[in-house]
């Protein structure tokens, strides 16, 4: 196993066990993160943004693999389990992360998924009827944009 199929192997072992330092700790300082419902992250927004789903997703579980990387990118699947809080709907998504990496940390992290899937278990009828329009995806990601900002702020006011 090469360095960074280890830095992979060991971020998604510390989101298993919801340690946010541990996360936080393999992206690199310029870091971007994008997936379909947060995009262009950089690395502060990456960081507060794990933190806030694993301790808002109290019942959140992962299993991961897959993992492959080179000198210069990665990639893994993982799937997350858990409840959306919105609406109390379990949600098991699967995602296909793919990474690029610089000086043994995550440059780039590009989750994907059935955003469709997605709204249509987290949001029952409604995400079955509309999850494939334009409309509901940009609304949730208007949304946790929103929850976001709200989460980095109340952190910064704790500090």
């Amino acid at each position: 196993m090469n360095e960074n199929e280890k830095l992979i192997n060991y971020f998604y072992s510390s989101f298993q066990r919801k340690d946010i330092a541990a996360m936080q700790a393999c992206y690199a300082d310029d870091a971007t993160f994008n997936d379909a419902v947060f995009s262009n992250l950089t690395a502060d927004k990456v960081k507060a943004m794990w933190a806030m789903l694993i301790e808002k997703g109290k019942d959140m579980t992962l299993t991961f693999d897959g993992v492959q990387a080179n000198s210069t990118s990665g990639s893994a699947r993982w799937i997350a389990t858990y409840t959306f809080s919105l609406t109390g709907n379990k949600v098991v998504n699967v995602i296909d992360a793919k990474f690029t990496f610089n000086n043994g940390k995550i440059l780039t992290h590009t989750d994907s998924f059935s955003f469709y899937r997605w709204a249509s278990q987290a949001l029952g009828i409604t995400g079955k009827l509309l999850g494939w329009t334009p409309l509901l995806k940009n609304k949730i990601r208007k949304t946790a944009a929103r929850n976001l900002d709200i989460y980095m702020a109340a952190k910064a006011q704790t500090l």
